[in-house]
């Protein structure tokens, strides 16, 4: 007996909701396949692995079938492969449904509405398994990545695990656009949110069960935000977060609204809080650039270019260091005050190098630059200088005492 598809009904309320029970029950698993041993309904034995696909007849029967047979060929735990078919409006469905007909341990489910997190999160809260993962249906992961990434959450020492293009190790083929979006967004993330994980975006993740579903109906997103949600929602709730290295192949096929995404990525990253901190600090930071700014209009009138922004830089940070901490960080009382100001202060001194290095090229190019492009140079270098400080005080000058 060959796994029949399901099709599930779209989940009542909210999109965290679990999807409706499964109405079929497990194929047969032969030798030798994925999943042998295993019996039950779909996504029952110790890994599952979901795809979540829309629009994809032209390459999911190939893809499906080369993971199949990768599990078949020595994968070392049962494992069932669910096609997550959410929304599509083409051969998508037949295909899938002809698959999970003709595979073992292969099954297919069908959602009516749209969303790569929407079809993850129902799959996954319907699960048996006890490792939860999903792959993008491209397979630009290197499948050799599938037991490293596993692994850990098998042995119980990680409770999530993700693919990460951006660590040392990974090996990863893709065009320039790409790999600024992909840094840009990560780099966002670590300063709005303060998230220390490396790569939220690799469709490469597993979760334990039990983890996914305390996680999973606190998550509110059913698209590509999904992922960095999840993480974020991990990271604070203390749990165990693995990064496994990937081999890495861009889709050169990937339609991905790149400007739709990033607008849903803001909303999501607003929604968790991650500009609340952010505004406070561009608030005190805009005040010390005007401070800043008067400073070295009066200091230069007897003063040559570079002390007066040194003694402009000096005084402002110490004040800046000061009131983020504060207003910014939310830390009162004298503890570690001393601490804070001179960690403040070699933040300063970065800022520094970047304003002063600003200056001597100006005055490179241009022997006797007015003072408005002095001023225009210095107010770019210096906001090049408060992004990297803002950094520095979230990661190293208040960590550990920040509320």
């Amino acid at each position: 007996m060959n796994t029949p598809a399901i099709t599930l009904p779209p989940a009542a309320g909210t999109d965290s909701g679990p999807p409706a029970p499964a109405d079929s029950v497990a194929g047969d698993s032969v030798p030798g396949d994925p999943g042998a041993g295993a019996t039950g309904p779909p996504g029952t034995g110790q890994v599952e692995i979901v795809v979540p696909v829309r629009d994809e007849e032209a390459g999911l029967a190939p893809s499906v079938r080369r993971l199949h047979a990768f599990l078949a060929g020595g994968f070392p735990f049962p494992a069932h492969l669910t096609i997550a078919d959410n929304g599509s409006t083409d051969r998508t469905w037949e295909i899938a449904t002809g698959l999970a007909a003709e595979l073992a341990a292969v099954s297919a489910v069908r959602l009516a509405e749209p969303g790569r997190g929407r079809a993850v999160r129902s799959i996954w809260l319907a699960s048996q398994c006890d490792v939860l993962a999903y792959m993008d249906v491209d397979l630009s992961t290197d499948l050799n990545a599938l037991l490293p990434l596993v692994a850990p959450l098998m042995s119980g020492h990680s409770d999530v695990a993700i693919g990460t293009r951006l660590a040392r190790g990974s090996r990863v083929i893709r065009g320039p656009r790409r790999e600024v979006i992909s840094r840009g967004y990560n780099l966002l993330l670590h300063a709005t949110l303060g998230a220390g994980f490396s790569d939220a975006q690799c469709g490469f993740k597993a979760i334990r069960r039990d983890q996914a579903r305390e996680l999973l109906p606190r998550t509110e997103d059913g698209g590509w935000f999904f992922d960095t949600e999840l993480l974020v929602l991990a990271e604070r709730a203390g749990l165990r977060i693995h990064e496994v290295p990937v081999d890495w192949t861009d889709d050169p096929d990937s339609r991905v609204n790149v400007r739709a995404t990033a607008l849903a990525d803001l909303r999501g990253i607003i929604r968790l809080g991650g500009f609340g901190r952010l505004g406070r600090f561009v608030a005190v930071g805009a005040a010390s650039t005007l401070a800043y700014v008067l400073i070295y209009l009066v200091l230069r009138r007897g003063l040559a270019a570079q002390p007066a922004n040194a003694i402009s830089m000096l005084v402002t940070a110490i004040g800046n260091t000061a009131v983020n901490r504060r207003v910014t960080f939310g830390i009162s009382g004298r503890a570690h005050a001393l601490r804070h100001q001179l960690r403040g202060l070699i933040a300063f001194a970065a800022g520094l190098v970047v304003t002063s290095g600003a200056l001597a090229l100006l005055h490179a190019v241009a022997a006797r630059p007015g003072r408005t492009a002095e001023l225009a140079v210095l107010l770019v270098a210096s906001l090049v200088a408060t992004l990297a400080r803002f950094a520095l005080y979230r990661s190293w000058v208040f960590r550990g005492s920040a509320r």
